[in-house]
Order: C-alpha cells, then structure tokens, then sequence
C-alpha cells in the first residue's frame, strides 16, 4: 500500500503542467506580498492585458499575466488547480489541455477588452480603463472548467454547468463589467472545444 507522501507525489507528477505552474505562482505571489503600494501596482499593470498593451505588446501581457494571481492568496489556487487543471491534464493530455486553456485565455480576453473598448468610445465607461491592471488565471481555469463537463456522465454534467453558470452568471447579472464578461466568454469558448475531447478515454457525446 502506498504512503500518502507517495500518492500525492504520484499525482502531482501526472499533471506536470498544472503543478509547474503552480509553484511559479507561488514564487510570483511571494513577490506580490513583499511589494507595496505604486510599485507593486506598477508591476502588475505591466503585466497586465488592458487596452493598451493588447494594443503595443500583446504576446507578451497575454504570456505573462497568466503567471500572477489577482488577489494577494495562493492557497485558493491549489484547490483550484487540483480540481480543474490536474484532472484536465491528466485526461487531455498537454497539449489538448494547453490548447483549451489558452483559446480561452486569450479569445476571452479580446471579447471583454474589446467590449471594454467600446465603452470606453461611446463614453460610457471612463477613458482611463484602457491602462486598467487585468492579471490573472481564471479565464484559462474557466474554459478547461468548463471542458471538463465533458468528462461528466449526464446528469451530472448538467448540475456541474447549471451551478457553473449560475456562480458566473450572478457575478455578471449584479456587477456588468469586463472581468464579469470575461468569465461568461471563458466558460462558452471552453464547451466550444468539444472537438478537442474526442477519442480521449471517457469523454461523454455533448
């Protein structure tokens, strides 16, 4: 039988990516801590996928965002990670699973910046939103969440999506703005990528 070191080992070691990328976030969400006031805000905004990077720099703020937490607690993130991203790997395999998550990543960041944009130009939202800090993993976590449905057997995947949209849905209904839409644009572009699960081991028909 084996120990409990050993299985928790065992599984970080079939999500490689996952856990990877989680101990960069650890490093970065350090720093975070040990940064204060302008300069820490500085750091993110320079890493952040707003207006007007999207517009200069647009490789580089979509890479690096993904790589600090909009909030100053990691531990959220090992659930997180643990109950998404780790059994989407290991299902998927690395690429399917990086494929998914950076279509959603980087489509639904264009949706909600783009309709931010629009605001911004029919002067209903202010002008200085374009330089807004946007960092962040949940878009990725959103569209690989919302792929994993299909890993689900019905009904289960109905109730796992119902209460998915409904917990993202509530959040746009009573706050409309671009992090809001974004979450909503991750979750559809996620079930979008059915095609992506077919002939893996217990994918369910949509």
């Amino acid at each position: 039988m084996k120990s409990w070191p050993r299985a928790v080992w065992g599984y970080v070691r079939s999500a490689p990516l996952t856990y990877a990328w989680l101990a960069v976030l650890l490093v970065t969400t350090i720093i975070q801590r040990q940064t204060h006031g302008r300069k820490l805000h500085d750091l993110l905004v320079e890493s952040s996928t707003n207006i007007h990077h999207l517009e200069t720099d647009p490789l580089y703020v979509l890479f690096m965002s993904l790589f600090w937490i909009d909030g100053k607690f990691w531990t959220p993130y090992v659930v997180l990670f643990t109950l998404i991203l780790a059994p989407a790997e290991r299902w998927l395999g690395q690429i399917r699973w990086l494929a998914v998550g950076l279509i959603s990543h980087v489509l639904a960041t264009y949706i909600s910046e783009g309709l931010l944009y629009l605001a911004i130009d029919h002067h209903l939202a202010p002008e200085g939103l374009v330089h807004v800090r946007d960092v962040g993993v949940s878009y990725f976590l959103a569209g690989v969440g919302a792929v994993l449905a299909y890993r689900m057997v019905r009904p289960w995947r109905w109730l796992y999506l119902g209460a998915v949209f409904v917990y993202f849905g509530a959040a746009l209904v009573s706050n409309v703005d671009f992090t809001a839409i974004g979450h909503v644009s991750a979750l559809l572009i996620g079930l979008c990528c059915y095609p992506l699960t077919r002939g893996r081991v217990g994918a369910t028909p949509s």
